[in-house]
């Protein structure tokens, strides 16, 4: 996912930078806040993963357990059950652990990602004003006004990823409901 944003962020530094920059910095906007909405979904990812691993180390000590308890008495078929089920957890959790480090490094790349993203913004926006703009401003926030680009800047990118996550989310119930609809109809 990230390296089709790279990707079209490239493009816009290509494309508007020069002839376009309100188009640019839109283009540019637009896909810091797909990135951010790929960050926290990797984050739940990396949440789930962590729930999944748990569940596996509570399941591979209920099998140890219940291998330990039918050792007790004699029953070998028991025992013999209990020990392949706590190799197969024992398989899983290595599996996991290994998904869950991957995942924990792709979402520190991710993470960086998006700051040089924000960073290059940033750049490509400061470097277009003059000096009687930047004294316009300058003025403007004097008086209580609000430059773009600080505080409420980050707050509206905020709030668009916030609102990119939830249409996500209803559109996955939306798609959840409809399987289930048709389910019913059959």
């Amino acid at each position: 996912m990230f390296e089709g944003v790279r990707a079209r962020l490239e493009r816009l530094l290509r494309e508007y930078s020069r002839s376009d920059p309100r188009g640019y910095a839109a283009g540019v906007r637009e896909a810091i806040l797909e990135a951010k909405v790929g960050v926290s979904a990797m984050r739940d990812g990396l949440a789930s993963t962590e729930r999944e691993l748990e569940t596996e180390r509570r399941q591979l000590a209920d099998a140890e357990r219940r291998g330990r308890l039918a050792s007790e008495i004699p029953d070998a078929e028991t025992v013999a059950l209990a020990e392949r089920y706590a190799a197969r957890h024992r398989e899983r959790l290595v599996v996991l652990e290994r998904k869950l480090e991957v995942q924990r490094e792709e979402l520190a790349l991710a993470e960086r990602e998006v700051a040089e993203m924000i960073a290059e913004y940033r750049s490509a926006r400061g470097g277009r004003g003059s000096d009687a703009l930047e004294a316009a401003w300058r003025d403007l926030e004097s008086a209580g006004g609000e430059r773009p680009g600080t505080a409420g800047e980050d707050d509206r990118l905020r709030i668009e990823t916030d609102r990119k996550l939830k249409e996500q989310a209803v559109e996955a119930q939306l798609a959840f409901l409809k399987n289930k609809l048709k389910k019913g109809q059959r």
